[in-house]
């Protein structure tokens, strides 16, 4: 692999490695565009078979981010960090901490929160060693866990392509199979089950589904391969990525796919096109789960909760904004996504090319 290559073909500003013998830390940070603002991103844990891998992921998601908060109108940028590693066993405070001093050597170009594999404990770990980390614990001020928010944010996407589809968002006997019940999926079932939604579900991890069942006993569970089989109207992946591609696509029997999972198509530009030659309507993910984003961003502001509930609300009018976009110009919705998107940071990029003048404190003899 030509690491610079890999970097270069999607416009990355920074790439750092970080490695602490002592607590087994190694991790990598992606900062992809500040145009807009300090790079936020979460900090993902898992057990990549390969440092390559693991680089591939950390690159795709930092991109996404940069267009995640563009299109959710945020003045940030986009970055993510990966720690390799098996977050069932490898955590600790010294770990954690290790990664917080890596963070703050970034000087506020990158600020982290938890992702996937991580949580509000481990970011208050973090925390510790820096000051650019959110989605910590409501005790210290933070809005905690942002997975309700990201969920609620799946949650309106869906009734937007659903009003999109056939001009009415209600839920109620609508029949939709989440592809994951972890934490976001986990809400967004309590969501869709009080709307009266008809629910079918799968996870690798027993634990999940048994956490999923015991409240709510009615929601038919299949297995993780099973899930693209199940006749549904709404198909919302909820787990890990690339699942969307020449292999599970034409089994798909749903006509809306709207989920929170990062990167759902393997080849945006191949299964995007073949979303749509199945009339499937595909509401681009970094749009639809941008949810958790907009709530740790409000830490940035002093957090309230009720802002942050509105913002994440508004998700609903983006989704909206972006299928008619792609309608009216006949391109894919996740294109429409990206043209609205490039739009933002193109204008914000030649605003701040503007000069404004030297601060007071920087002049010659001040």
């Amino acid at each position: 692999m030509r690491i610079f290559d890999e970097i270069a073909l999607k416009s990355h500003e920074q790439v750092v490695f970080c490695h602490d013998a002592s607590s087994g830390l190694r991790a990598i940070i992606a900062i992809h565009d500040t145009t807009l603002g300090p790079a936020l991103g979460g900090t993902r844990m898992y057990p990549y078979g390969s440092d390559e891998e693991a680089l591939i992921d950390v690159l795709r998601l930092s991109r996404g981010m940069t267009y995640k908060s563009a299109a959710a109108g945020l003045n940030l940028g986009g970055g993510k960090a990966v720690i390799l590693g098996d977050p069932k066993k490898m955590k600790s405070e010294q770990l954690f901490r290790a990664y917080g001093r890596f963070v703050q050597g970034l000087a506020g170009r990158y600020i982290t929160a938890e992702d996937v594999g991580t949580t509000v404990r481990d970011m208050e770990w973090v925390r510790h060693e820096t000051d650019y980390v959110t989605g910590i614990s409501r005790a210290l001020g933070g809005s905690g866990d942002p997975s309700p928010m990201t969920a609620l944010g799946v949650y309106e996407g869906i009734k937007a392509a659903l009003l999109f589809q056939n001009g009415s968002s209600t839920l109620a006997g609508k029949r939709v199979s989440v592809q994951g019940v972890g934490a976001v999926g986990r809400h967004l079932v309590d969501l869709l089950a009080h709307d009266g939604a008809r629910l079918v579900v799968c996870d690798v991890d027993s634990d999940n589904l048994a956490a999923v069942t015991r409240k709510h006993p009615e929601v038919e569970v299949v297995a993780p391969e099973a899930i693209y089989d199940a006749p549904v109207d709404i198909y919302a992946p909820c787990a890990m990525g690339a699942t969307l591609g020449p292999a599970t696509i034409p089994r798909l029997r749903a006509s809306i796919v709207a989920g929170s999972a990062n990167n759902q198509l393997a080849d945006d530009s191949r299964d995007g096109s073949s979303l749509a030659a199945r009339g499937i309507i595909y509401v681009p993910d970094y749009v639809i789960n941008a949810g958790g984003l907009i709530n740790v961003a409000n830490e940035l502001e002093s957090y309230n909760r009720e802002r942050a509930t509105q913002r994440v609300a508004g998700i609903h009018d983006i989704i909206l904004e972006v299928l008619r976009l792609a309608q009216a110009e006949g391109t894919l919705p996740h294109e429409a996504a990206d043209a609205l998107a490039l739009r933002r940071i193109a204008g914000i990029g030649r605003i701040k090319g503007q000069y404004i003048g030297v601060p007071v404190s920087r002049r010659a003899g001040t």
